[in-house]
């Protein structure tokens, strides 16, 4: 009974919305000849993924079947010049022809596997119905299945076959209901060639994240050398010079004094902000949250920041999402000569959840991954954790920078 329900429900999807949906992309696709579709066909796109996604979803929950989504990145739409490139890049992603198909197959041969539990057991049924005195109306005039209803013992016959016919559903409905999410596995899951795309992807985050520990290192152990330690070292000699001259000249001595107190403040000073650009404390105590929001007050120009944050994440995510946002906004400083920046950071749970990250400003515009603007090195630090970024700045401003990080949250407040 159960998979008659959900075989209903997946007919209504199937005929209903897959095939309606399939139209829809197929005209939106074919208007981008006149221009129209370079705007329609992101959004079509986008039901069609929230389709596939409810279907994946379904098939994990009610079949156990686990399908891949192996959908590319896209870039920030904001401006003409921006949802061009969107439309672009998802007509280029094989993923957005591949849902294209399973739209036509799931309409047709996906509503067939989700017919037949609930016809099963209808058909099953109305041979009970008859045999309960339909029989008399329709005999000599209707025939169930094989059985041509003629009078009371066709009509047992009639419900003999139904039970036969509830039996068979008994048994397979539950295998048509994995048949249908099995064939939506093979339409949709990502191919061979995707999954090596992946592998080569992770394998260059890999050697990505080796690197950036070993320049992490190698920073750490400079600023040591070059600062808190050559500060220590002339803090040690001052100390071995007053006590020669403590004796000799004391006014001599209290100045050198004065200076070892000054090199060791510096000293702590330096120690801190090493330690604060490793991990921030704020960052440990408070959570990314707290963290950005002070990150935003120490700017040099303004930041309106609206961050919607329930609770912690992993430590590596707020790790890499503060320093990208502390990259970012220090771009916007130095380069954009901008007047305001304004900070979103929010989680979505859609798509498994994701940390979503915004930060624009209406400076001038012109950043560029190539310009030496760090945007290549937060790209860099955001792959290690599957994450993405896009960057919006056309010429002129204003530039929006997108980051999102996949994650779940560790506790909630």
């Amino acid at each position: 009974m159960l998979a008659g329900v959900r075989g209903l429900s997946l007919c209504l999807l199937s005929l209903g919305v897959s095939l309606t949906l399939f139209i829809l992309s197929v005209v939106s696709i074919a208007l981008t000849v006149l221009g129209v579709g370079l705007f329609t066909t992101p959004a079509v796109t986008h039901l069609v993924r929230m389709h596939a996604n409810q279907r994946r979803y379904l098939a994990r929950d009610w079949a156990g079947i686990t399908v891949q989504s192996s959908y590319r990145p896209l870039p920030a739409a904001t401006g003409v010049g921006a949802t061009v490139r969107r439309c672009t890049t998802l007509l280029r992603d094989p993923a957005t022809w591949r849902d294209l198909v399973w739209l036509l197959t799931d309409a047709v041969f996906g509503f067939v596997t989700a017919l037949f539990p609930a016809a099963f057991l209808a058909y099953g049924a109305e041979g009970f119905v008859i045999f309960a005195g339909v029989w008399r109306a329709v005999q000599h005039h209707y025939w169930y299945a094989f059985i041509p209803v003629e009078g009371f013992g066709t009509a047992f016959l009639c419900a003999c076959l139904g039970s036969v016919l509830l039996l068979l559903a008994a048994w397979l409905n539950p295998y048509f209901i994995q048949g249908h999410f099995h064939l939506v596995r093979a339409m949709i899951s990502p191919s061979r060639d995707a999954l090596e795309q992946r592998v080569e992807r992770l394998y260059e985050t890999r050697h990505d994240a080796v690197d950036s520990s070993a320049a992490e290192l190698r920073r750490i152990e400079r600023d040591l050398h070059d600062g808190a330690q050559a500060r220590l070292v002339a803090m040690g000699m001052s100390l071995g010079t007053i006590e020669a001259l403590v004796e000799k000249d004391p006014a001599q001595a209290k100045r050198l004094i004065a200076q070892a107190r000054e090199n060791s403040a510096e000293a702590l000073t330096e120690l801190r902000d090493l330690v604060r650009g490793i991990h921030p404390p704020v960052l440990a105590e408070r959570g990314l949250g707290d963290a950005a929001r002070a990150l935003a007050l120490r700017m040099q120009i303004p930041v309106e920041a609206d961050v919607d944050l329930d609770g912690r994440f992993p430590e590596p995510v707020e790790s890499a999402a503060y320093f990208a946002v502390s990259e970012v906004l220090t771009n916007a400083a130095k380069h954009a000569r901008a007047d305001g920046v304004w900070l979103d950071i929010h989680y979505s749970a859609d798509a498994g959840g994701m940390l979503r990250i915004a930060v624009t400003d209406d400076g001038r515009g012109g950043a560029d991954f190539g310009k030496g603007s760090g945007l290549a090195g937060v790209e860099r630090r955001l792959g290690q954790l599957d994450g993405i970024l896009a960057v919006s700045s056309p010429p002129g401003g204003p530039t929006m920078v997108t980051m999102e990080i996949p994650c779940e949250p560790v506790r909630r407040r």
